[in-house]
């Protein structure tokens, strides 16, 4: 049963995915839908390639080859892995493409209700700065990465359907490399992994929102040029001895999280991502229980706590802000 504030966050994000239909939905879409083109181009080239001049190479060609080599040496954990993967990549590109719409999207958030002046509009109903702050974070946070998984799987679901069908002409059952793969279980990773999304994000989305409420001219400037020179200060007292501490610190719980937490899957860090050219331990790292490991930090309830207040600061800018 909805009540009247859950109703009207419901109306309030819905407006959210309408005014920015483009970036929430249309985006990924295209995006999926470029891949998996390109994908179709690579393995006709690989074939016509393959045929006329008996030359295998490039994301088509070398993935089936490689597939019939791990299916000759009986390999199946390494076939259902290469699938597996091949479903995750097109997610990966639309999670690193929804990570530049939303960083654009909260920056503009609040600067451009007060550019054209549609501020005032909303100002005239009867809605709180705070319920009006809090349904943009849930339509970035939330709404926009559930539309990314959907295409995302979606997508993925038709990349490993083409490859299939492909292999079947190879004389390799279609419906044999189907069993292999986890369709099921990636999907709910992805599903999975959304709340811990909306907590990695918190300092970014705070951040851009405060930047969007508060700066008068230029938000991009301001969002990005100040925490990268501040880093930058801090690297340079350092280098003459001033403070003991270097900028280390600095860039990878500060800067970093302020500017690149809205990406997904930065939880995994560097270390991890290496992890995933081992077959054996790739697919550990994406699966929900290891990633929710990372709430065990106390930095990254710290760095919550931080973009939570951002966001505080943001509604109260919104209430206060005028620039006429």
């Amino acid at each position: 049963m909805k009540t009247p504030a859950l109703n009207e966050m419901y109306w309030l994000v819905k407006r959210e995915f309408w005014e920015h239909r483009g970036g929430f939905l249309w985006t990924p879409v295209i995006t999926g839908g470029v891949f998996l083109v390109l994908n179709l181009m690579g393995i006709i080239t690989g074939e016509v390639l393959r045929v006329q001049h008996g030359i295998t190479f490039g994301a088509g060609g070398g993935n089936i080859n490689l597939f019939k080599q791990a299916l000759a040496s009986g390999d199946m954990a390494k076939v259902g892995f290469g699938l597996d993967i091949m479903m995750l990549s097109s997610s990966g590109i639309i999670s690193v493409i929804l990570g530049f719409v939303l960083f654009f999207y909260y920056l503009g958030a609040l600067y451009d209700e007060r550019r054209d002046r549609s501020l005032l509009f909303w100002k005239s109903l009867p809605i709180s700065d705070t319920a009006t702050v809090l349904s943009k974070v849930a339509a970035g946070a939330v709404l926009a990465p559930v539309i990314a998984v959907v295409c995302g799987v979606v997508t993925g679901i038709l990349m490993l359907l083409m490859y299939t069908v492909t292999l079947s002409f190879h004389g390799i059952s279609m419906w044999h490399l189907l069993t292999l793969a986890h369709p099921f279980q990636i999907t709910a990773n992805l599903i999975g992994i959304i709340p811990l999304y909306f907590i990695w994000a918190l300092p970014a989305i705070g951040w851009l929102l405060l930047c969007s409420a508060w700066a008068r001219s230029k938000p991009f400037l301001w969002a990005v040029a100040l925490p990268i020179g501040t880093g930058i200060v801090i690297g340079w007292f350092h280098l003459l001895g001033s403070i003991g501490m270097g900028s280390e610190w600095y860039w990878k719980y500060v800067s970093g999280r302020f500017l690149l937490s809205v990406f997904p899957g930065g939880w995994l860090g560097f270390g991890h991502m290496t992890d995933l050219g081992n077959g054996a331990h790739a697919l550990d790292i994406l699966h929900v229980e290891y990633a929710y490991r990372v709430l065990s930090s106390p930095s990254i309830w710290i760095e919550a706590a931080v973009g939570i207040a951002m966001i505080a600061g943001a509604i109260w800018l919104r209430r206060w802000r005028d620039d006429s």
